[in-house]
């Protein structure tokens, strides 16, 4: 069964977690009226990614209460990205998954910390995420960096993800990234990916855009343009485009692993 999914590429607010969380209360509203299954939003749209020391003083468990009731007023699930702080007081660079109805399916903390920025406000995840399904269709979950690796998608892959949704804080020079690199792991692998960016500033950070929703044969199926451009884009998962692609395109089962 399709599922159709809504990306959020929007500046936000750096630092204000009450600005930020009634524009996502909007977007969600707007894609469920135009018949969105899930809502994706940047990487640490909550809060805002590039506000230093602030993330410490932002971060707390009611977050994600808040996003669940976002998602459940509006009537669609969303995929949010934020700061959790972890038993040992540290914090990870995260992103949840809730339901339709509030429920949490999914959290995923981020596992490839891109340079001093990440590195200096979050720890790594250990683990990647195993795929869940929402209404018959496999998804899977990388945040930013994670997706330029390309034995995170291909395990996302193998394990029979359908699309693989990527929150992102993408900043110049790399929109080759979104460009390039994005249609290549969708086409080497065979899956959907909804990568998702922020637009405009934030602390002196440029955003390159670039959102888009790619399907498995790597044609874009939905996008949004460069850093001054915010809104929603919309497209449609469907696992049969996933298996056929498989079947014209057998990357996946000609692997000869014992090679490599």
């Amino acid at each position: 069964m399709p599922v159709t999914i809504a990306g959020l590429q929007h500046a936000g607010v750096a630092g204000d977690v009450d600005a930020n969380l009634r524009i996502l209360a909007e977007a969600a509203a707007s894609a469920s009226q135009q018949g969105a299954r899930i809502l994706v939003t940047p990487e640490m749209f909550v809060t805002g990614y590039n506000i230093g020391e602030r993330v410490a003083e932002l971060v707390s468990p009611e977050l994600v209460d808040r996003v669940a009731d976002i998602a459940s007023t509006a009537g669609i699930a969303i995929v949010a990205g934020l700061p959790e702080l972890l038993t040992d007081g540290k914090i990870a660079n995260t992103l949840v998954v809730v339901d339709s109805d509030g429920a949490l399916l999914l959290k995923y903390r981020k596992t490839h910390l891109f340079g001093e920025l990440d590195r200096s406000l979050f720890v790594a995840g250990d683990a990647l995420p195993d795929p869940i399904e929402i209404d018959g269709v496999l998804l899977s979950f990388l945040i930013c960096y994670d997706v330029e690796f390309p034995e995170t998608v291909r395990l996302a892959a193998l394990a029979g993800a359908d699309a693989i949704i990527v929150p992102t804080a993408q900043m110049e020079p790399y929109g080759h990234i979104a460009e390039h690199l994005i249609p290549v792991r969708a086409w080497e692998n065979q899956v959907y990916i909804v990568y998702v960016n922020h637009a405009g500033s934030e602390n002196g950070l440029r955003y390159v855009g670039l959102s888009s929703i790619v399907d498995p044969r790597g044609a874009t199926l939905a996008s949004v343009g460069g850093t001054d451009s915010s809104g929603l884009m919309i497209a449609t998962i469907d696992p049969a485009v996933t298996a056929q692609a498989r079947q014209d395109n057998p990357y996946l089962a000609d692997r000869r692993p014992e090679l490599y």
